[in-house]
């Protein structure tokens, strides 16, 4: 498996504005001990490779755009059309949809899997359950001289830039001798609508101690991220007639050490024991796949996420109470205060507070001096898009799609359009028109790095991202 370095060093670190203060002890769940850096990238790929070998068939050309059902019950999915312009017509590359029918289909989209919130709507999955919430991760990779950081060595961070009522921190990982990978994860349950985890990231990287790390550098590749952080009371019923969902799909990250990685692997091999009795017995019932659950609650994945199934909950006030209520967890079992041991949170897109109710104290006032980026060590969203190799084909319609351009109006004047800011890739922009002075939505889906933030923040849920044609998006390399 082609790991980047064993973790040989680890720090904990609270960031000031100009300085900060390592923890002289390894929180719970952030030791790291027996773990390795690696690039997801490059695993996937080598996984990939094996997986080819052994017979699978892959086709990273084509889209899944929506699942098929035959008398109420998936039989399979129908790619997306390509080759169609911006109005739906066919140019002369048209290829039609497909039907891929499949007597079993397993879900494994990543983080806000398109067909998954459907099915998960379709079948009512997530009854009595938490609604799934989720944090967005901005990371970079930069190439610095030699002697700056070891190889394995990790850094978290909490604090500055971020505002004690958000949840979030920073990470440092030692890719090699030379290579760095760092970032910034932050709740999307923050309330300033003009909150931008992508220039916060920019800021984090003129704290002092990163800035030293970076001096003489040069950025390698950007991306965008978002984390399902739910929780286990978050996770929907992991089955139907015909199908399982399993990874970052079902919400598997283990909070706080904000690991899914392994828990999808294991996912997914749980998935395909499930997949291998119901076809050799012939029945892909939900009452055969049921089974699925039943490993699943036997198994590492269900032992890493119930202690901490309270976790990102506790965090819904503030950084202070979210500890106290970490630290009454750790004792409980998880429990934490509540009586009947399940914390809940609303919806993501449910927690901004209208910009009148903020008396100007907002993220734009508060580091509008510190916005300018100087294309060496902060870059604007563009340029960013430009190391994240993403490519579209421009031509086909828009893959993000806003129904009620009306709805937009009033964002606007209630929010000022919070899409500028929750999108780090810049595919809102609002832009004024000189006769009248009225403000307008202009898309531009080709700088999409597919993190999906717009299809979770949007306060009106006025924005939905479906997939566009296959194999169109970022080149997460050494990502």
């Amino acid at each position: 498996m082609p790991f980047e370095a064993p973790v040989a060093k680890e720090e904990v670190m609270y960031f000031t504005r100009q300085s900060y203060f390592a923890s002289p002890v390894t929180l719970p769940y952030f030791d790291n001990k027996g773990n390795y850096v690696a690039s997801l990238g490059k695993i996937t790929r080598w996984l990939a490779d094996i997986a080819e070998k052994k017979g699978v068939q892959i086709f990273p050309g084509f889209s899944a755009a929506e699942l098929l059902y035959d008398n109420g019950k998936v039989t399979g999915v129908r790619t997306a059309a390509s080759g169609i312009d911006k109005h739906g017509e066919p140019m002369p590359n048209y290829q039609p949809p497909t039907d891929v029918r499949a007597r079993l289909t397993i879900l494994a989209e990543g983080t806000r899997g398109s067909l998954t919130k459907t099915l998960v709507r379709q079948f009512n999955l997530d009854k009595d359950r938490n609604p799934q919430i989720y944090s967005l991760g901005v990371k970079e990779v930069w190439e610095i001289p030699e002697g700056r950081i070891e190889p394995g060595y990790v850094a978290h961070s909490m604090g500055y830039p971020l505002s004690i009522d958000q949840f979030g921190g920073a990470f440092i990982y030692g890719m090699s001798k030379t290579v760095v990978a760092l970032g910034l994860a932050v709740g999307l349950d923050y309330a300033d609508p003009t909150f931008d985890p992508h220039h916060a990231f920019q800021i984090y990287k003129k704290h002092p101690f990163v800035a030293k790390l970076l001096q003489g550098g040069k950025i390698l590749r950007y991306g965008a991220k978002t984390i399902p952080e739910g929780g286990y009371y978050a996770i929907p019923q992991l089955y139907h007639d015909n199908v399982m969902i399993v990874g970052d799909s079902a919400g598997l990250v283990a909070m706080p050490s904000l690991k899914g990685i392994h828990l999808a692997i294991y996912s997914g091999m749980l998935a395909a024991k499930t997949a291998f009795e119901a076809l050799q017995k012939n029945d892909t019932s939900q009452q055969q796949l049921r089974h699925y659950e039943e490993l699943f609650r036997q198994s590492p994945i269900y032992k890493a996420l119930y202690p901490v199934r309270n976790f990102r909950q506790g965090f819904k006030s503030n950084l202070i109470a979210g500890m106290m209520q970490f630290g009454t967890q750790l004792v409980t079992g998880g429990r934490g205060f509540s009586l009947s041991g399940k914390l809940e949170m609303a919806e993501d897109y449910k927690h901004y507070h209208l910009l009148q109710h903020l008396n100007g104290s907002t993220f734009n006032s508060k580091y509008n001096g510190q916005l300018a980026f100087d294309k060496k060590t902060t870059f604007d969203k563009e340029t960013n898009v430009f190391y994240s190799g993403t490519k579209h084909d421009e031509e086909q319609p828009s893959h993000i799609v806003v129904p009620n351009l009306a709805t937009c109006q009033e964002c606007i004047e209630k929010y000022n359009a919070p899409c500028q800011g929750f999108c780090p890739a810049n595919v809102f922009e609002i832009v004024t028109e000189l006769k009248n002075g009225r403000k307008s939505l202009v898309l531009h889906p080709s700088n999409c790095v597919h993190c999906k933030t717009c299809d979770i923040k949007d306060p009106f849920h006025n924005v939905t991202w479906t997939p566009p044609y296959g194999g169109d998006g970022p080149e997460y390399v050494n990502m």
